[in-house]
């Protein structure tokens, strides 16, 4: 059970339609905050405090740079947005320095092999993080309406950074694709049977502007969970999308099967997806767009594995080498 401030805290970001994840994340942040601390209330503490737990954070637990970044969003939702008491623009703090890693690419091999072994129940979604560069968050959350069958394409909307784009679709996965929409209707009409179903659950400027829109089939999520559930902190019964932990589980468990001596994730999926891409000679400002990157410097990150050399710079040795041949 959270303390009573904690859950406070959860409605208010709820109230503001912040993603579960989002408030499961800064929750976790705010806790860790009062515990460094000593259990002082927040409102007691500002600047300070701030500064020095995000020192601690970079010299003591060596976080890497995002979970730092995570850890100063939720103290500033908390100071600015709950207890009406913003945090200096400039706070003095250590950054942490840790380097970021690079990203596990897989070979066109070993995809297939891993493709291969995934659950039935997964393999879809992972078709698509591999096959249009999704994010996990990005596949689970797609609804039926955003496969462009026509255009081959994927609309994905509010994505990371609130950002919209449109990716490519592979055309091998039509067929399939339109048999999951058919599952999906079969959950749709045992749902709307139901007089105490909701529909789905939609942001509330979509509910607001389309007041129907929660009962259409086009708005069903395209991966749906197999049982029905309650909103969070509402009695709105509604069939969320399927969680992202059983991809998660999936794809790792698969991976140790297959002995691969790469720790490989979901998100895995989507590096080998843009090294792959870069490799068959795609242009890096498109490669850019297909992954929602807004700067161009997170994308070259891919380029380290292409046959050329890291950054595509030719080795000489490679010249003496060809040279005594």
């Amino acid at each position: 059970m959270k303390s009573p401030f904690l859950n406070a805290v959860a409605e208010s970001m709820r109230v503001k339609f912040y993603a579960e994840k989002s408030i499961k994340a800064y929750l976790y942040w705010i806790k860790f905050y009062i515990y460094f601390n000593n259990k002082k209330h927040p409102f007691e503490c500002h600047d300070h405090e701030v500064e020095s737990f995000l020192s601690y954070l970079a010299n003591t637990k060596k976080v890497a740079p995002k979970t730092q970044a995570l850890a100063l969003n939720a103290l500033v939702y908390l100071y600015r947005e709950f207890l009406d008491k913003p945090l200096t623009l400039k706070l003095n703090f250590k950054r942490t320095n840790t380097q970021p890693k690079l990203p596990v690419v897989l070979t066109l091999e070993e995809m297939s092999l891993l493709l291969s072994s995934l659950p039935s129940s997964v393999t879809l979604p992972c078709y698509l993080l591999y096959g249009s560069g999704l994010r996990l968050m990005e596949a689970v959350n797609l609804r039926i309406q955003d496969i462009n069958f026509d255009y081959l394409s994927i609309n994905i909307w509010r994505g990371k950074g609130g950002k919209h784009r449109s990716v490519t679709l592979a055309p091998e996965l039509i067929e399939q694709l339109q048999n999951q929409i058919a599952k999906v209707n079969l959950f749709y009409q045992q749902d709307m049977q139901r007089v105490d179903f909701q529909g789905v659950y939609l942001p509330h400027a979509l509910a607001g502007k389309y007041p129907n829109a929660a009962k259409e089939l086009k708005w069903q999520y395209l991966f749906p969970s197999s049982r029905l559930s309650f909103e969070p902190g509402t009695a709105n019964l509604r069939r969320h999308h399927i969680h992202e932990s059983n991809i998660q589980k999936a794809v790792k468990n698969a991976a140790r099967q297959l002995n691969f001596d790469k720790q490989v994730t979901c998100h895995t999926l989507r590096h080998s997806f843009a090294t792959h891409l870069l490799q068959r000679g795609a242009d890096i400002r498109t490669v850019q767009e297909q992954l929602g990157h807004s700067d161009i410097r997170t994308t070259q990150i891919y380029t380290h594995v292409l046959q050329a050399g890291a950054n595509c710079v030719r080795s000489p040795l490679s010249d003496l080498m060809f040279d005594k041949n």
